[in-house]
Formats: structure tokens, C-alpha cells, sequence
């Protein structure tokens, strides 16, 4: 049961962009598990990806033709992560893009492929081919939907946002999806996204925008700390809106599409997070007052990550010694804890190193008993200031992951 409000907004149709899918049953049978995206021609693309040593097949094949050129077509499946799949995992992503360019017509560089699920098994090949041009055959503008519910795994909800911007009059769409619900720590990149703007953009302000944006939603998420084999976010620009192109982040209108796209990949972003395996609570974790970005960020994640922590607050209770330990082996060089503050919310619980005078057990049971909290440490040491998402963890997460290949 996901955490908050998890709706799917009203999904704006971005020109030049047609979604399709179909039940290939690449692991379960009567379920959508293969989404197919085409862009117009001249779409400029760009991604960012897991930087996880074990990178799954469809990933190596996805960055080597991103260095060729654009994409027109994207392949997504789910069940099934040809992660761990040696020489023929390599083969059987090559060989559904090839299939896919017979079919549309293209080059096989100009598909990307992706996946998702368990590890370590090899893709059924016939029944994922089969299911290309049925999927192809039902392309349309305003499959967001069923595209974000194709690509789920243990997701509960389908994910998406939504926004609609002017420039000089011209009014733009920007929509996008992602999934992911557990090995959730990414680097670099998400579990998988898909966002597309009909905006016109050059290349370069793809991959500076993706790039920005990508560095504060999703790598500023964690649920249990563990970054996939298959991380993949990838965001296109047809620019069939019309309008003057952007080319330089100095333009006047990169600041405006830099600020919508950073609300949606945010809520993309937290809505992973809301829909953690098992979550009950969705954590805000806010440290401040640090020298650099980088020792708010370790403190940050070494709250996000500790199962003490997390199991403390599933079960509202406010054991917030675990939160002082956390920032104590987080790593930060010549930290001086008589200068350390912590909140949970209004509620402080340490000041200057120690209890707060005024805190009491009821207080901080009434913070952590609620859906949604914010956890919130001043370093005193700088004006650096970061924040990081993340979720509680339940007897739930450890009953999904165990069953997770049945």
C-alpha cells in the first residue's frame, strides 16, 4: 500500500511521441510486460544510467547506441532483467533490436532496449518477439498509462506526472513515468523512466537537463540501499511544439523547462519511495549547516540506509539514538558533535550533541507515528544543506523480496 496521494494525474499527450504494449508473458500471463515507445523523427534523446559494475545487457546496448545517435524506438520489458546473462543476454538484447528495426523500419541503432525484474535469467525470446508487433500495432498518443502500468514489477501503483508549460505562446507538454518499488539506491540514474517533452531542445540541453535534474530527484532517493543492475532514465525532446529550439543552458527559455522538469522528475522520483516495498511511511531526511553538498549527502544516506532507523520508525518508536549513530559513522571527517541538532519535525530531540531538554518520549511517538515525517539535522559546521528521500522498513519488505522469483 503505497504511501500518500499516489494518483496518476491527467497525462498531457506530447507530440511526436506514440506508446504501445502487449502481453508477451515474458514472466506472468494476462498482464501488459512490453511497452514500446516511437519518436518522430529528429527527437533528440538522452539518458543516464546505472553505474553498477554488473550492468545488465540491454544497458551496455542502450548506452553504445546512444553514442551512435538518436533512438526512435524504445523496448521495454518487465519480468525479466537479462541482468547476469553473459555472452547470450548480450545477444538476445541485440537480437529484439534488430527484430524491433526489421519491424519499424529502421536501423537497429536507432532502438533502445530495456528491462526489468529477476536477475539472472535468460529473456524468452520467442514470446518477447512475438509480442513486438502487436505492440507496435497499438501505438498511440496517450498510452501513458498503460505504459507506466507495463513496466511495474513489485510496483502496487503505476507512476507518472505531468505539466504543461508557455513559452513565447507556445504552450508545451512534458510527461513522464518511471517505476520501482524495491533495490532502490540509484546512481546516476533511476530504475526506469521514461519522459518526453514536445519542447524544442538541442541535444545538449537533453543531456544537461536530464543531468541536472536526474542528480536532485533520483539520486536523492533510497528504500533499501541497494543500486540495480538496471537503472535507466532516458528523456526526449521532439520539439513538434514548434517554437525557437534552446541550445544554451544561458537561453532565456532553459530556466523555464529546467524548473518544470525538475517537478516532475521529483515527483517521479518520491512516488517510488511512497510505493516502497512494504513502506508505511514516507521519510524526508534534510541535513544543513554542512561544510559541502557531499558530507550533507553521507549523513543523509547513512540515516536513509539504516535498518535501525527504519525499522524504529515503522514501529513509531522514537529510538533516536540510531539517528545520532547514523551520523556518526557516516564518515564525516572532524565532525564535532557538541554542535549537532536534530528535529523530527517541530520536535527536537537533540541539542548540542545531547537530549533536548524539553523533548519527551510522547512527543517524539507522536511524530514518528505519522504517514509522512521529516528528519532534520543542522551539522553546524557550514551553509551546505541537502535532503534525501526514503521509507521505513516492515515485515512486508523482507515477505516480498523472499517470494519475489515464485
Amino acid at each position: 500500500m503505497a504511501v500518500g496521494d499516489v494518483t496518476m494525474p491527467h497525462m498531457h499527450v506530447v507530440q511526436g511521441v506514440k506508446i504501445g504494449s502487449a502481453e508477451a508473458y515474458v514472466r506472468y500471463p494476462n498482464r501488459r510486460d512490453l511497452v514500446v515507445f516511437e519518436f518522430s523523427e529528429g527527437t533528440n534523446v538522452a539518458g543516464v544510467f546505472t553505474q553498477n559494475a554488473f550492468c545488465a545487457a540491454p544497458v551496455h546496448v542502450s548506452k553504445k547506441h546512444l553514442e551512435i545517435g538518436n533512438p526512435r524506438y524504445l523496448v521495454i520489458n518487465t519480468g525479466n532483467a537479462n541482468a547476469g546473462t553473459g555472452k547470450l543476454g548480450m545477444e538476445n538484447a541485440q537480437q529484439t533490436c534488430l527484430k524491433m528495426a526489421e519491424l519499424a523500419q529502421v536501423e537497429a541503432f536507432e532502438i533502445l532496449p530495456f528491462s526489468t525484474g529477476v536477475i539472472g535469467e535468460q529473456l524468452p525470446m520467442q514470446r518477447l518477439l512475438s509480442g513486438l508487433q502487436p505492440a507496435l500495432d497499438s501505438l498511440q498518443d496517450s498510452a501513458w498509462i498503460d505504459a507506466a502500468t507495463g513496466i511495474m514489477t513489485t510496483d502496487t501503483t503505476p507512476k507518472g506526472a505531468s505539466e504543461q508549460f508557455e513559452l513565447d505562446g507556445i504552450t508545451y507538454s512534458l510527461t513522464g513515468i518511471s517505476k520501482g518499488a524495491g533495490m532502490i539506491r540509484p546512481n546516476m540514474a533511476t530504475m526506469l523512466s521514461f519522459v518526453a517533452t514536445d519542447a524544442p531542445l538541442s541535444r545538449a540541453v537533453v543531456q544537461q537537463l536530464l543531468k541536472t535534474t536526474v542528480e536532485q530527484s533520483f539520486n536523492r532517493i533510497t528504500i533499501d540501499g541497494d543500486t540495480s543492475t538496471n537503472d535507466s532514465c532516458i528523456f526526449a525532446a521532439t520539439g513538434l511544439a514548434g517554437g525557437a529550439e534552446i541550445t544554451s543552458t544561458e537561453d532565456a527559455g532553459y530556466a523555464v523547462v529546467l524548473e518544470v522538469l525538475t517537478r516532475v522528475m521529483m515527483r517521479l522520483a518520491q512516488l517510488i519511495v511512497r510505493d516502497g516495498e512494504g513502506a508505511t511511511k514516507f521519510i524526508t531526511v534534510t541535513v544543513e549547516g554542512g561544510n559541502d553538498t557531499q558530507e550533507c549527502c553521507d549523513i543523509a544516506y547513512s540515516i536513509a540506509h539504516s535498518p535501525l532507523v527504519k525499522t524504529a520508525i515503522f514501529a513509531s518508536d522514537p529510538n533516536w539514538g540510531r539517528i545520532l549513530a547514523a551520523i556518526g559513522y557516516a564518515g564525516v571527517k572532524n565532525l564535532d558533535v557538541e554542535k549537532i541538532q536534530v528535529w523530527l519535525d517541530d520536535v527536537q530531540i537533540c541539542k548540542d550533541g545531547g537530549a533536548a531538554a524539553d523533548y519527551t518520549e510522547e512527543a517524539g511517538a507522536r511524530v514518528m507515528s505519522q504517514a509522512e515525517m521529516t528528519i532534520r539535522v543542522d551539522l553546524g559546521r557550514g551553509q551546505a544543506k541537502d535532503t534525501v528521500y526514503t521509507c521505513d522498513l516492515s515485515y512486508d519488505y523482507v515477505k516480498i523480496n523472499a517470494d519475489y522469483r515464485s
